[in-house]
């Protein structure tokens, strides 16, 4: 049965404004307002009644069904309910009291951390796991330091003294325990734990050959000044093969870090802000160079770029705005280095607002120099009236430096011919019994200044390999002046596995020893690859050619001709003991790998 209700029923707008009086309710104490948002700021909502609905809005009588039979029964069969048994705690009722305690709530933020790992204060979050990697790369530094001492300390006290421990030699005992200790701090003062040094280039082991060398010396002064009676071949034992240990090590857990790095591991995500064919140019070499450790995860570009070869095409690179947008950029894909590439349209000003902008989350920001392929050592930063200049040093071509570096190549020949007599006579003996000819192959090279020498290897072609060089042009895979098949039909089947351990290239120990090479240095050219040289790549000549060095070590004939030059004129620009030494270490790891060598 409804009832019509129309009648009764009166316009509103007709009705005069009421305006209820508000008065405002105490807040309790220790209520402070900063805890609410600013909208709840002001004067207070009237409180609720007991029954939790506000008094002036009239209830409608809602009629409550009887209960249904036999539910008192059920009720009494079933029990209390499982948060009301037993006796009622009106204490733990607290809701209120939490609400208004000036204690700080128990939010998710401050529960304890689901990630796999703890972002440092301060830190953005991809910056805290390059942290934590390198604080673990460092702290294995140290602990092989630790043991490359303690392992030339114990070889030179049982070079010198044997296993017999008598008085005369406890001193000598004491100084093979101290030796780690003393290691450590020359090479924390050398600097070789700064990290701007490791993980990649010759730095790291520059510092601890001096570090080594100022050991060595320290010690002989030492003894000079106090008159101490050291035992000299101890001391010849100890100290330097102490340093060889670091360095082996060091080298090991660097190839290690690398191999890490080809996995995806340990690598740094960077932004790179420039033009576009700049970005495409990086990020390419970067990708293919994985052991540097840069990961390009992003883009910034100028206002007026597509940005459709970045994005689209092989490369793939998220663009994330313009060079305003670096510091959101950063944000956005969880970056922790920015690379700014050279272009005119970020000058000093704008470089120093962005530092200050990426200080903050202290994201390392890299400057790209055009100086291409020139080290850091060679260039230095000299104040011009308050204006910074870039002065670019001269490749030390001529002078002392070379000198030392003609007696290293011949020691080091004269030291190899020996020690790898015996594999020099067994190849020999395969050569000559395996296929009929010579067993060196004499061919005439371009050598330093672009002199004329005759270069020695051991034979693995055929002896009229250079008369079906004609018929076989056609098949070349190198996109140079090189000549390269994979599966060349002139190598003998002995040939083929002396091309692919390097064995074949031993005989040019003898053209380093007369003079004519070097043990690292750029490949030596034939004449007709000389000929179609262009000006630029001439610039290979002005040193001696080696037996290995940074092509030979990058990949050899995988290597595009364009990328070999680099790497050749790289070396020229910027050698150096410590790079030379580098380039023989790794030398012996691509041998065994034996990736190009065809």
């Amino acid at each position: 049965m409804s009832q019509d209700v129309s009648e009764n029923r009166t316009d509103a707008s007709t009705e005069p404004t009421v305006t209820l009086p508000v008065t405002p309710v105490e807040p309790p104490q220790g209520f402070v307002p900063a805890n609410h948002p600013p909208a709840n700021h002001g004067p207070q909502r009237p409180l609720r009644t007991a029954s939790g609905r506000n008094n002036r809005i009239p209830v409608p009588v809602v009629p409550v069904s009887p209960a249904p039979a036999g539910a008192e029964a059920r009720r009494a069969e079933n029990g209390p309910p499982h948060a009301v048994r037993g006796v009622a705690d009106p204490a733990r009722n607290n809701a209120g009291e939490r609400h208004w305690s000036p204690a700080p709530n128990r939010s998710a933020a401050a529960r304890p951390a689901t990630r796999p790992f703890v972002r440092a204060r301060g830190r953005h979050a991809a910056m805290s796991r390059r942290q934590r990697w390198e604080t673990r790369y460092v702290r294995t530094l140290v602990l092989a330091d630790l043991a490359a001492g303690t392992g030339a300390g114990a070889a030179g006290f049982g070079l010198r003294f044997g296993d017999e421990v008598t008085l005369y030699n406890r001193a000598y005992m004491l100084l093979s325990a101290l030796l780690p200790v003393v290691l450590l701090a020359v090479l924390a003062v050398s600097r070789a734990y700064e990290r701007r040094y490791l993980f990649v280039g010759s730095d790291e082991y520059q510092r601890v050959i001096r570090g080594g060398v100022g050991l060595i010396a320290g010690v002989a002064l030492l003894s000079y000044a106090l008159d101490l009676d050291l035992a000299r071949s101890y001391v010849l034992a100890a100290l330097p093969s102490a340093v060889v240990g670091v360095l082996v090590l060091r080298f090991a857990l660097r190839k290690r870090l690398h191999l890490a790095r080809a996995r995806g591991e340990a690598l740094r995500r960077v932004i790179v802000v420039g033009h576009e064919l700049s970005v495409i140019g990086i990020t390419r070499q970067l990708r293919r160079e994985r052991y540097h450790g840069l990961e390009v995860v992003g883009a910034c570009l100028p206002p007026d770029a597509d940005g459709v070869g970045v994005r689209g095409g092989p490369l793939d690179l998220p663009v994330y705005g313009t060079f305003e947008d670096v510091a959101s950029a950063v944000e956005q894909a969880d970056a922790d280095t920015v690379v700014v590439l050279s272009c005119p349209e970020l000058d000093g000003a704008m470089v120093r607002r962005l530092a200050w902008r990426l200080e903050r989350d202290e994201v390392d920001l890299v400057v790209a120099s055009t100086l291409i392929d020139v080290a850091g050592a060679r260039t230095t930063i000299r104040p011009f009236d308050g204006l910074p200049m870039l002065h670019v040093e001269h490749p030390r071509l001529h002078g002392g430096s070379r000198l030392v570096k003609d007696l290293v190549d011949r020691v080091g020949a004269l030291v190899l011919l020996m020690l790898f007599a015996p594999v020099l006579l067994g190849v020999a003996l395969c050569v000559r019994l395996t296929s009929r000819g010579p067993v060196l192959f004499r061919q005439v090279r371009v050598g330093r200044d672009g002199q004329m020498f005759r270069i020695f290897k051991f034979r693995s072609m055929y002896v009229d390999a250079e008369a079906r060089l004609t018929e076989l042009r056609h098949l070349n895979e190198h996109d140079g002046v090189l000549f390269k098949i994979r599966d060349d039909p002139r190598i003998t089947p002995v040939g083929q596995w002396l091309r692919r351990f390097s064995l074949d290239e031993l005989p040019q120990l003898l053209n380093v020893l007369s003079g004519r090479m070097s043990l690292v240095g750029p490949r030596p050219p034939l004449p007709t690859e000389v000929a179609a040289y262009a000006d630029d790549v001439r610039r290979r000549l002005a040193v001696k050619p080696g037996m290995t060095g940074l092509w030979q070590v990058s990949g050899r004939s995988d290597l595009s001709w364009e990328e070999a030059v680099r790497l050749d004129l790289r070396y020229v620009e910027n050698w150096s003991l410590s790079l030379d030494l580098v380039i023989l270490l790794r030398t012996m790891t691509a041998v065994v790998r034996s990736s190009g060598a065809y």
